[in-house]
């Protein structure tokens, strides 16, 4: 306790990465310095703190001879570390003085409060954290030996996947287990992981104290271990006559397993589907097993010419792991015995096709056979090398799915329709589900992740919220889920931190993977995307499409265009649908406008409203690269769609708009209709297309400025600010400054408009705020500066065509403005 007495913040959980690093010695150094040349030694230590700080968004707590460290990210809190130690070497170096520090990084939830003013100014600290994650934290720290970094298996899993952030910190890091230790005052064992810089060696195993102990079994301690040796050595002989080793599985952490059907020997149905999704639930709590996808076994039965439903018995599951590397098989059965059930797992090894080892649970009647389930599922999962911390942080089988064997069939049935895309089958089953058991949350779940894929948005968060109050019988992992589509869908709000916390937690979560992928991409920050993309593009993940489009877009962005056209085609090829609008943008950014139109005249108008919109969006692309105005009024004419959401509708009147202020003598009434349709719509605050539709006015407001009407564009700004303001995705923030910056210059403040541009320019800022910033140096008269723009519109060509926000509405303007603005190009050859 802190002892405050004044206005506290009030207490709040959250998800944190903690550092504590000590400065070895530091007394002795100052001894032998002298206090003078110690304290310049200390402010430029403190200097290097603070520049390592904002480099990583780090957040320091405390300090004394060493750091107390926050962060948000892990990778963060890696990358600082690993520059703390390179900057200690190199303020030593210069004194021809050893410096070196020890460190501990941990994760996991603290309890976060700020201290009132009153309590700051007798001492107090600003921010107070607690939790049983920060004495994990120091207690690493203090097991370390001088120039050591230890960290925790929570932070080795969820970064070492990661390191590409890092950039050249991140080359060639080295890492090595130290096995288990316990420390002091914490019930359950740790493994513990070194990491070190490539340029570096690895210090010695840590040297274990009062507070930190190695976790060792009795059998392996010294005194014991010196009497097992003289007996085996007596019986080893005659052991080995007697029993031969049992067979098993190098099973490694978060290696692939198949789940095949369930073998019912009971004669009810009622366990056909349900005993297996009770397991897979089980075994989905683990993030030390991986479980092959229902999509993905399908698609590997499919590609070895067999129909992807088919039963999966032993034969067949084997053919699928040793097709997809799956390095076990688990077969379940269920067979009636003393009056009750039995239920077991076989464990397969998938290259001999022989059991290894069975695992089994005894249920005396119906309703305990999902509690049966739960104990085969923890002995498997202990049997195949998970620890303790790892089986005691899972929900109880009945309580992570359901006490009710009815509705756990009914739930199994509806994945199954699911995969095979019938989806109003799976919702009514799903409802069935939860008619059964109200307090069934996976499956309210599973209904709201139905309602967001038709975009019906509201619906979707009703059932969330049905979902979330129900949290304590989610598992953790859906946990994170649920609350990464609750920000999603919040008015207004930006899930890019849960879906983040989800993809680096469990780092096989191809969900998360994915969505922490697509909403970097939304904000421009591509290299960042990059690894999170790929990460999902993995052959296990048989909804890897997407992310490999997104990929192919990444790509794009930075001016790979021919290799954003391979990846593209090789979704083609894995989606068996030929190519979409996707594989058009590319052809236009590689100037192929005769191969560009053919595509479009193939692909035809569309299945549905969004495809015609794309359709369009991509014929309006073409036109305008080419600066081709006679294409454009073309494609606009040919446009029949009438789209049922009012959200396209504007979507589509926005595109007619942008063909007519860039190609007409002006859109005044369209974009004053607009500007009247929308703000009616963001009068519902509540609305949860609310992000998107303030995208939509912001281009309204634009494209009424560069029409020669600021004061539609004003008029605009100042009744929708609230809402605006209260938006807290960046993509929409930054798109507001590219707008207030278009207002200034419009108002002759050239000056202005620059100064609200520069905190966005971070490499992430949109295209048109250069577009703003060219005209800004010509209104000031300042040639270099316009030279210096038009070069940055023409190297970032590939980025014209890649942002996505507001469904790619800014995506013509900017093409437009690079062949108007841009340095002139010249064809690959040409002098």
């Amino acid at each position: 306790m802190n002892g405050d007495t004044g206005t506290s913040t009030p207490h709040t959980t959250q998800l944190r990465a903690l550092l504590f690093t000590d400065l070895c010695d530091s007394t002795l150094l100052v001894e032998r310095m002298g206090d003078a040349a110690a304290a310049e030694l200390f402010q430029d230590h403190d200097r290097l703190v603070v520049a390592l700080q904002q480099r990583w968004n780090g957040q320091q707590i405390d300090r004394s001879d060493g750091l107390f460290m926050l962060f948000e990210r892990p990778v963060d809190a890696l990358g600082f570390a690993l520059d703390y130690q390179r900057g200690l070497q190199a303020l030593g170096s210069r004194r021809t003085l050893l410096l070196r520090a020890r460190a501990g990084l941990h994760v996991g939830e603290v309890l976060l409060w700020n201290n009132s003013a009153e309590s700051i100014a007798l001492g107090a600290k600003p921010l107070e954290v607690e939790g049983l994650a920060k004495p994990m934290a120091a207690r690493l720290m203090q097991l370390a030996r001088p120039g050591q970094l230890l960290v925790s298996a929570a932070v080795e899993s969820m970064v070492r996947r990661a390191v590409d952030a890092l950039g050249e910190a991140g080359h060639g890091l080295k890492w090595r287990s130290f096995g288990r230790w316990r420390f002091k005052g914490v019930a359950q064992s740790m493994e513990v992981f070194g990491v070190h810089a490539a340029d570096s060696d690895m210090p010695s195993r840590p040297r274990g104290s009062a507070k930190a102990v190695r976790a060792m079994p009795w059998w392996r301690r010294p005194m014991v271990m010196t009497a097992q040796a003289t007996l085996v050595i007596a019986l080893v002989a005659g052991a080995w006559l007697l029993a031969r080793p049992a067979p098993a599985i190098a099973f490694a952490e978060r290696d692939w397993v198949v789940l095949g059907d369930v073998r019912n020997g009971t004669g009810e149905a009622v366990f056909d589907a349900s005993l297996r999704q009770a397991l897979l639930v089980g075994l989905e709590q683990s993030r030390h097993i991986n479980v092959l996808a229902e999509g993905k076994i399908s698609e590997s039965l499919e590609m070895a010419r067999v129909p992807g439903d088919s039963p999966l018995d032993l034969k067949m599951a084997v053919d699928v792991a040793n097709r997809e590397g799956a390095r076990a098989v688990l077969m379940p059965s269920v067979v009636n015995r003393a009056g009750g059930y039995d239920i077991a797992v076989d464990v397969v090894d998938p290259a001999t096709a022989q059991v290894v080892t069975r695992y089994a649970a005894h249920a005396d009647a119906r309703d305990g056979a999902i509690a049966a389930a739960g104990t085969v599922v923890e002995k498997l999962r202990g049997g195949l090398g998970e620890s303790m911390a790892g089986l005691s942080a899972s929900l109880p089988l009945p309580m992570a799915s359901t006490h009710n064997l009815r509705a756990l069939r009914a739930y199994a049935l509806a994945e199954r329709a699911l995969s095979k895309r019938r989806f109003d089958e799976a919702l009514q089953l799903y409802q069935s589900a939860v008619e059964l058991d109200p307090e069934f949350a996976l499956a309210y779940t599973s209904i709201a992740r139905h309602y967001a894929r038709v975009s019906d948005r509201a619906e979707a968060r009703r059932y969330l919220d049905k979902a979330l109050a129900l949290a304590p019988r989610l598992p953790h992992r859906e946990r994170l889920y649920v609350r990464g589509w609750q920000a999603e869908l919040e008015p207004g709000g930006w899930p890019l931190d849960t879906w983040r916390v989800l993809a680096g937690m469990y780092p096989d979560s191809f969900a998360g993977l994915s969505n922490t992928a697509w909403y970097l991409v939304l904000d421009n920050r591509f290299a960042e995307a990059e690894p999170f993309a790929r990460g999902a593009s993995v052959p296990q993940d048989h909804l890897r499409s997407w992310p490999m489009v997104m990929v192919g877009r990444i790509q794009l962005a930075r001016n790979d265009a021919e290799g954003a056209l391979a990846t593209l085609r090789e979704v083609a090829s894995l989606r068996g649908i030929g190519a979409d609008d996707s594989e058009v943008d590319v052809l236009v950014a590689l100037r192929r406008y005769a191969q560009a139109g053919q595509m479009l005249d193939s692909l035809g108008e569309g299945r549905d409203d969004l495809q015609k919109l794309m359709f369009l969006r991509a014929r309006m692309l073409l036109a305008a690269d080419r600066g081709d105005c006679s294409a454009m009024r073309a494609a606009v004419r040919a446009d029949t769609l009438r789209p049922v959401l009012v959200d396209y509708q504007i979507q589509r009147q926005l595109m007619h708009a942008t063909v007519a202020s860039l190609c007409e003598a002006g859109s005044g009434q369209q974009l004053a209709g607009l500007g009247t349709q929308l703000q009616a719509l963001l009068a519902d605050r509540d609305h949860p297309n609310l992000a998107d539709r303030t995208l939509q006015l912001l281009a309204v407001a634009y494209l009424a400025q560069r029409d020669g009407q600021p004061a539609l564009a004003a008029k605009l700004l100042r009744d929708n600010a609230a809402v605006l303001r209260a938006q807290k995705s960046p993509v929409t923030q930054h798109r507001l400054r590219v707008v207030q910056a278009m207002d200034a210059l419009g108002r002759g403040d050239a000056d202005g408009a620059l100064r609200i541009l520069a905190p966005i320019l971070d490499g992430s800022e949109p295209f048109q705020a250069h577009v703003v910033m060219l005209h800004a140096h010509q209104a000031r008269n300042d040639p270099a500066g316009v030279k210096q723009q038009q070069e940055w519109l023409t190297r970032h060509r590939g980025l014209a065509i890649a942002e996505v926000p507001a469904m790619q509405v800014w995506q013509p303007l900017n093409v437009h403005d690079v062949a108007t603005w841009g340095a002139p190009w010249s064809a690959p050859g040409s002098p």
